[in-house]
């Protein structure tokens, strides 16, 4: 048997008696045409998640039964992005990959290098695509997501709740490469990568000025969201080391 088809029910609702909802409710019963009796999983982002026995399916709302419930626990070692904010599609790209690299949370920054303006709040299309990943990856935590404005200023005031925190900076003066060892520790570690087009050298200079230490990926340019995803990569190494 393959693995059960995933359905997100939000935090807040994520109780007896379980039901489906709205989108995942429609998507149920008029795209995947489930009928009573067939097993789901469904999850709510946080770590709970749990298998389900279909009971009634409506117009509306499709009623579950717990099978199993499970409770996955934050690990020990969070991986946070800020990333320089940039066009849609590469952006839509990173968030889908990040949650399946395990990402602990994602932020946005106003870069000054930054094509068009950051909104001031996620929007709910990002969420929408964490949630579609999750569903296709298996994951039952889904990444944090927010938006720091103050451009680099914001961003290391922000940066000052993680105890470790990286500049992913393109310098060739920057020799210090970025290690598995340094994302193993416990905790929260905070990786910047800039925008499109790098970061200013005055940004740079903020951002370093503030404590964050400047590393390198390696010789080659990287996109920002290839910089994001390697580091993720790196996240995911320490795990097993």
């Amino acid at each position: 048997m393959g693995r059960p088809d995933a359905f997100f029910i939000p935090p807040e609702q994520f109780a007896a008696p379980f039901s489906l909802t709205g989108g995942e409710a429609s998507h149920c019963a008029k795209v995947l045409r489930k009928r009573p009796g067939e097993l789901v999983r469904a999850f709510d982002g946080t770590g709970h998640h749990g298998l389900f026995r279909i009971e009634t399916v409506g117009r509306d709302r499709v009623e579950l039964i717990p099978e199993s419930l499970e409770e996955t626990p934050p690990p020990a070692r969070r991986l946070h992005i800020a990333a320089g904010f940039s066009r849609s599609a590469r952006r839509d790209f990173f968030l889908e990959k990040a949650v399946e690299l395990g990402a602990a949370g994602i932020v946005f920054w106003q870069a000054e290098r930054t094509q068009g303006k950051m909104p001031g709040d996620p929007k709910e299309a990002w969420t929408a695509g964490l949630i579609a990943a999750a569903k296709q990856c298996g994951a039952a935590l889904l990444p944090t997501l927010a938006c720091v404005p103050g451009g680099a200023a914001g961003l290391t005031k922000a940066g000052q709740a993680y105890p470790r925190r990286f500049l992913l900076w393109e310098d060739p003066a920057v020799s210090r490469p970025l290690t598995p060892t340094d994302l193993a520790a416990a905790g929260d570690t905070l990786c910047v990568v800039g925008p499109e087009g790098g970061f200013t050298d005055a940004e740079a200079t903020t951002i370093t000025a503030a404590g964050f230490i400047p590393v390198t990926l390696g010789p080659r340019v990287l996109r920002w969201e290839t910089a994001a995803l390697a580091v993720l990569a790196l996240g995911l190494a320490s795990e097993a080391r």
